[in-house]
C-alpha cells in the first residue's frame, strides 16, 4: 500500500484530483475574447430564467461546465440570430457546453444545433454581452453498473438521482435544441378531404379562401360607377358597396325603408366594418338606444356583432347607419340554397298554374321526385339548426329578440358557419318596446315569433323552396319532410310551428340529441386541421430569416471599403452554397426547380448538421467539400460582421 504522503488530496466536492473533470472545473479561461463567435455567444443569451438541464444522463466521459452569458437588455425587435421564435418558459433545454474548438465546427463532437428557443436575441440594439469566468462548481457522483457519472450541482444546473432515472430505471429523453416542422400528425392525416399534396405549405383550398377574403377586404370603390358615394361618413371612409344599391325607391327592405350595405374603414384604427344604411329614416325617440347598448354587448360565434348606430346626412338625406363586423366572402342563406328563379331552374312543386290544374297526387309525386334528387343532406340541416338555436339561446337569455330570422339576413361564411346579421335594426325602426306599457311581455312575444320563424326556415331548407312556408303549402311540405327525412326533424319543425303552447329554445336540446356531439366532433377535427396548417406556415418565418442573411451577404458590392469582401473567405463558400441551392441545372442545361431540395438544404443549414456537401465553383475547376455546420458558422460570422458594422455608426452618434 502506498505511503499516505503520496495519497492525493480529494476536494470536498468528491471529484478525484486525477480526474479530467476536476481539471476542467478548476481551470480559469482568461483568453476568451468578449465576442469571437456570434454563434456560440448569442446562442446562450437568456432573457428569462437561466437555461436548466432536466433529467440529464451522462453520455460522455467528460462534463465541462459552460460559461454563463448574461444580457441586460431585451426588446421586441425582429430576431436575426435565433432561427425561430422562443417557445414557452416551461420547456427546459440542456446547458450549453464550452469547447476548445469552435462553437459550430468541432472534429470530435456533433456540431452545435441552432440556439434553443430560450436563447432569443435581438437585432437592434445589440445586447451588452458579459462573459463570466467559470468558477469551481461542486459535482455529484454516482456509480451505475461500474461506471462513475459526475453531475454539476450548481444552482442553475442541478441534477439529482431521481431526475436522472425514473421509477422504472428508464433513461429520459432530452428536448431537441432546434425546431423544424415534424410533418403532418397521424390523426390529421387520417381526416377526410385533406388532399395530401401540400407537405410544406398551407393547403391550396385554405390559401385561396384566405386570398379571396383578403382581396375583398382591400377592395376599393370605383368612383366612375359610384360617383355619389360620400368620401367620409362619421368616422368611416373608403365606402364600397357590398351589394347592388337599389335604384328603385319602391324597393323596400325594412318595413317600408330602403336599405343598402357598404364596406368602410375606420379612420383611426383602420379596421373594416360593414355599414347598413336605412335610407330616409329620421330617429324620433332615443329611448331605443337602450336596446342598442344591449346588442353591442352581445358577443357570439354565430352572431354578427353590432358596434354602433348613428344618424348622418352625408348621403344627402336623413339616414340611419348600423355598424357591424365585416365578414368578407360571406353569402346569404338565400343565395346559397335558394336561387332567384325558383329551385335552381326547376318548377316549384308548390306553385299552382290556374291554366293547367293538376291533381293533388300528381303534384305530390313531383315533390317527392324532386326531393330525392335535390334535397339537402340531413346532417347539414342539423348543423344549421344547432348553430341557429345556439344564437337564439344567447339572444333570448339577454332579454332580446332576433326579429330578422329569414334567409336574407343569415350569412354563411367559410366552414359552413352561420351568423345572424342585421340584429337590432327592427328594435330601432319599430321603436315599439319603448312606447308600450309592458315591454317585457312584448319581447316575449317576439321571442315566440323567432321560434316560429326558425321552424319556417328549417322547413324551407328541407324542401329547398321558400314557397313551402306559405300557409296553403305547409301541410304538403310536412308530408315531404316525413317521407324524406327522419321523424326527429319533422317533430322539431312541428314543435316550432305549433302555437298551442309556450315554446323555448332549451326545449330543442332533447330533439337535437346526440347530433350535437357529431357537430362538436366536426368542429374539433377542423381545428386540428387548421392548427396543422398554421404549424406549416410557422416554419416559413424561420427559413425566411435564413434567406435574409444569405441575401445580405451574397453579391454585396463592398464592405468596409473592400470591394472583394463578398467573394473571399467565408463569403465565397456561401456564394457557392447559394448556387447549390437555387441555381442547379439538369444534364441538358435546363433549370432544375425542386422546392423540396430548397427546403431540405435550408433546414440542414439552420440546424448545422455534420453532413457534407460538395460545392463547385462556377468555372467547374474546383470543388469544396464542407459540412452544413461549417456553412452555418460562416453564415453567422459574416452576418455578424455586417451587423456590427451597421451598429458602429449608431454608437458613434
Amino acid at each position: 500500500m502506498d505511503h499516505p504522503i503520496f495519497i492525493p488530496y480529494s476536494p470536498p466536492n468528491g471529484v478525484p484530483q486525477e480526474s479530467k473533470l476536476a481539471t476542467y472545473m478548476s481551470r480559469q479561461n482568461t483568453s476568451t475574447p468578449v465576442i469571437t463567435n456570434l454563434s456560440s455567444t448569442f446562442s446562450k443569451i437568456n432573457i428569462g430564467s437561466p437555461i436548466s438541464s432536466k433529467k440529464v444522463v451522462a453520455q460522455s466521459p467528460e462534463f465541462i461546465p459552460g460559461s454563463r452569458v448574461v444580457t441586460n437588455s431585451a426588446s421586441a425587435s425582429p430576431n436575426f440570430f435565433s432561427s425561430f421564435p422562443g417557445l414557452g418558459e416551461s420547456i427546459t433545454y440542456p446547458r450549453a457546453i464550452d469547447s476548445p474548438h469552435s462553437g459550430t465546427v468541432s472534429p470530435h463532437i456533433t456540431p452545435q444545433p441552432s440556439p434553443p428557443p430560450h436563447a432569443i436575441t435581438n437585432c437592434s440594439p445589440i445586447p451588452q454581452v458579459v462573459l463570466e469566468k467559470p468558477s469551481v462548481v461542486a459535482a455529484y457522483q454516482e456509480n451505475v453498473g461500474g461506471t462513475t457519472y459526475f453531475y454539476p450541482t450548481s444552482a442553475d444546473n442541478s441534477v439529482t438521482p431521481n431526475d436522472t432515472l425514473n421509477s422504472v430505471g428508464v433513461v429520459t429523453s432530452i428536448a431537441s435544441g432546434y425546431q423544424v416542422y415534424p410533418g403532418t400528425p397521424s390523426h390529421v392525416a387520417a381526416l377526410k378531404g385533406r388532399g395530401g399534396n401540400s407537405s410544406y405549405f398551407v393547403s391550396d383550398d385554405i390559401r385561396l379562401d384566405i386570398l379571396n377574403r383578403n382581396a375583398l377586404t382591400l377592395m376599393q370603390p370605383d368612383p366612375e360607377q359610384f360617383p355619389d358615394l360620400p368620401p367620409e361618413v362619421d368616422n368611416y371612409h373608403e365606402l364600397c358597396p357590398i351589394e347592388p344599391i337599389p335604384s328603385n325607391p319602391l324597393h323596400k327592405a325594412h318595413l317600408g325603408y330602403q336599405a343598402s350595405m357598404y364596406k368602410a374603414t375606420h379612420v383611426k384604427t383602420g379596421t373594416r366594418y360593414c355599414l347598413r344604411r336605412i335610407h330616409g329614416f329620421r330617429l324620433q325617440n332615443t329611448k331605443c338606444m337602450a336596446y342598442v347598448d344591449l346588442w353591442k354587448k352581445l358577443i357570439h360565434s354565430n352572431i354578427v356583432q353590432l358596434k354602433e348606430v348613428f344618424t348622418t346626412k352625408s348621403f344627402g338625406d336623413n339616414s340611419l347607419v348600423f355598424v357591424y363586423d365585416y365578414h368578407p366572402g360571406s353569402e346569404t342563406l338565400l343565395s346559397k340554397h335558394f336561387s332567384p328563379d325558383q329551385l335552381n331552374g326547376y318548377t316549384d312543386p308548390f306553385a299552382t298554374d290556374p291554366a293547367a290544374p293538376r291533381p293533388y297526387s300528381h303534384q305530390k309525386n313531383n315533390i317527392l321526385r324532386y326531393q330525392q334528387t335535390n334535397k339537402l343532406p340531413e346532417p347539414l340541416i342539423w348543423n344549421y339548426i344547432i348553430q341557429l338555436t345556439s344564437a337564439l339561446r344567447i339572444i333570448h337569455a339577454a332579454g332580446l329578440a332576433c326579429r330578422s330570422l329569414d334567409p336574407t339576413k343569415i350569412i354563411l361564411t367559410s366552414g359552413k358557419r352561420l351568423r345572424l346579421s342585421c340584429l337590432g335594426v327592427m328594435d330601432v325602426i319599430m321603436n315599439d318596446t319603448s312606447t308600450t306599457s309592458n315591454p317585457i311581455a312584448l319581447v316575449q312575444h317576439y321571442q315566440q315569433e323567432d321560434l316560429t320563424a326558425l321552424g319556417k326556415l328549417v322547413l324551407a331548407l328541407a324542401c329547398k323552396s321558400t314557397m313551402a312556408v306559405q300557409r296553403e303549402n305547409i301541410s304538403t311540405a310536412l308530408e315531404v319532410v316525413s317521407r324524406t327525412y327522419t321523424p326527429d326533424l319533422r317533430n322539431l319543425i312541428m314543435y316550432l310551428l305549433s302555437t298551442q303552447q309556450r315554446r323555448s329554445v332549451t326545449d330543442l336540446m332533447p330533439m337535437i340529441g346526440a347530433r350535437f356531439y357529431t357537430q362538436l366532433d366536426n368542429v374539433q377535427s377542423r381545428t386540428d386541421i387548421l392548427e396543422n396548417e398554421v404549424a406549416k406556415e410557422m416554419e416559413n418565418g424561420r427559413l425566411f430569416r435564413l434567406m435574409v442573411k444569405l441575401g445580405t451577404i451574397n453579391e454585396r458590392p463592398e464592405f468596409n471599403l473592400d470591394g472583394t469582401w463578398s467573394e473571399t473567405g467565408d463569403r465565397y463558400m456561401l456564394k457557392l452554397f447559394r448556387d447549390y441551392v437555387f441555381h442547379q441545372v439538369t444534364e441538358d442545361g435546363r433549370p432544375w426547380l425542386d422546392m423540396a431540395h430548397v427546403v431540405q438544404c435550408l433546414n440542414k443549414l439552420d440546424t448545422g448538421v455534420p453532413e457534407k456537401v460538395c460545392l463547385m465553383s462556377r468555372d467547374e475547376q474546383s470543388i469544396l467539400v464542407v459540412s452544413y455546420a461549417e456553412l452555418k458558422h460562416c453564415l453567422e460570422q459574416s452576418f455578424g460582421e455586417i451587423l456590427n458594422a451597421s451598429m458602429a455608426s449608431q454608437n458613434v452618434t
